[in-house]
């Protein structure tokens, strides 16, 4: 069987240095290494469709990606590498197990299995299936093909191709040996929130005061432009990035084109790749609540210089206005207990330049919730092919 260790060491050797993913039992061995593997980072993700964000922020801060997940995973990344990895041309390796394979495993698994290779293939994503024999040509075969393509490409891991650590299971619900793994970086489980003042805003989490919106989303990204200097942007997609695009068009700006929720995700990747330099996301509030579990993964992981900022409008504008969740929820008082370092709020234009400002020099991450009107400001579409946005985006990363 092959080793977790000595499959980390072939990635290792063909320059992956980051890895996210959900994991699996299939690959347990090879996850435990990676946990505390200092060369090739791994962040567990709550989603694949998240991990898939991550590996390709990364790849645009300037690494080589992996993806690890489970066959079922293919369905929910499916719209993250269709209208993400693929159509923004991002090299990263999939490394998926196969469940279910050959109709062998529990009654969940059956269906998934025997369309898995059919799954691939509707998405045009070449693979191969893993063995301990042929692991390295494998590893080879794939970087090559990342590379060559510019898209994501898999290795599908069968059944017994890796070891497993502390004994057997067969399922996804066994029980794990308690291990001396060290807590995830950046986790301040034992430190209680506590805001700065300079970022309190109207104190959202303590008072839970209503927010009424005085400008538009468009007037409130104009006064957050105005801050900025080389620091990437990664905007949420539909009109934070239209009317972003329309304000100040930036090589450090990345425009999602689709791949709805994913923003904060893919800047979470550049950010922990670029520790020593600011990360801000402009996101929206459709785009949050369609993947809140990035918040906990952003408070645990706790980039130091990350500015989370959500332009809440309370509607879906690219579709018509239809309403979203937001009006039954605290954005800020989710993000505090999730664990950021600080949350703001701000209805102005002064109190967006002043808190996303203080939030840009101070230690972080940091959450600003904009409370904006549904008025949406005449723009052209994004001006820019996926492929321009990904150069320009990348080189600008290259030389900050």
């Amino acid at each position: 069987m092959l080793s977790g260790p000595a499959f980390a060491t072939l990635l290792r050797a063909q320059g992956f240095a980051f890895a996210a993913g959900v994991p699996c039992s299939l690959i347990e061995d090879l996850i435990r290494t990676l946990e505390t593997n200092e060369h090739m980072p791994y962040v567990p993700a709550v989603r694949e469709d998240i991990a898939v964000g991550m590996a390709g922020g990364a790849f645009l801060a300037g690494r080589r990606p992996v993806v690890l997940m489970q066959n079922s995973g293919l369905g929910t990344s499916m719209n993250a590498l269709a209208s993400f990895s693929l159509m923004y041309g991002l090299p990263t390796l999939l490394v998926v197990t196969w469940r279910g394979h050959e109709g062998k495993d529990a009654p969940e698994h059956i269906l998934t299995g025997a369309i898995t290779e059919r799954h691939l293939g509707l998405l045009g994503i070449p693979h191969r299936v893993l063995s301990e024999a042929s692991a390295a040509d494998d590893v080879a075969w794939a970087v090559n093909e990342m590379d060559a393509r510019s898209q994501p490409v898999a290795l599908l891991v069968p059944p017994g191709v890796f070891g497993v650590s502390h004994g057997g299971r067969g399922g996804e619900g066994g029980v794990v040996a308690k291990t001396d793994v060290k807590p995830t970086r950046g986790f301040r489980g034992d430190t209680p929130f506590a805001p700065t003042p300079a970022m309190r805003g109207t104190t959202p989490g303590a008072t839970g005061e209503p927010l009424v919106a005085r400008i538009s989303r468009h007037a409130a990204i104009r006064a957050a432009v105005k801050q900025l200097g080389t620091e990437p942007v990664v905007h949420a997609n539909g009109y934070p990035s239209r009317e972003s695009h329309a304000v100040a068009d930036r090589p450090q700006n990345f425009y999602m084109i689709g791949s709805m929720g994913l923003a904060s995700a893919i800047a979470l990747g550049v950010a922990l790749n670029r520790p020593a330099s600011a990360t801000v996301v402009f996101d929206g509030d459709g785009n949050l609540l369609m993947n809140l579990g990035v918040l906990p993964m952003v408070g645990a992981r706790a980039p130091r210089r990350f500015v989370h900022c959500v332009f809440d409008n309370e509607v879906y504008g690219s579709t018509g206005n239809q309403q979203s969740a937001a009006p039954g929820v605290r954005l800020d008082a989710l993000a505090a207990a999730a664990g950021y370092r600080s949350v703001a709020t701000a209805v102005t234009e002064d109190e967006v330049a002043e808190r996303l400002a203080h939030g840009l020099k101070a230690d972080g991450p940091h959450f600003l919730l904009v409370k904006v009107t549904p008025e949406q400001a005449d723009v052209p579409r994004i001006a820019h092919t996926p492929a321009q946005i990904r150069d320009r985006f990348r080189a600008s990363l290259a030389a900050s």
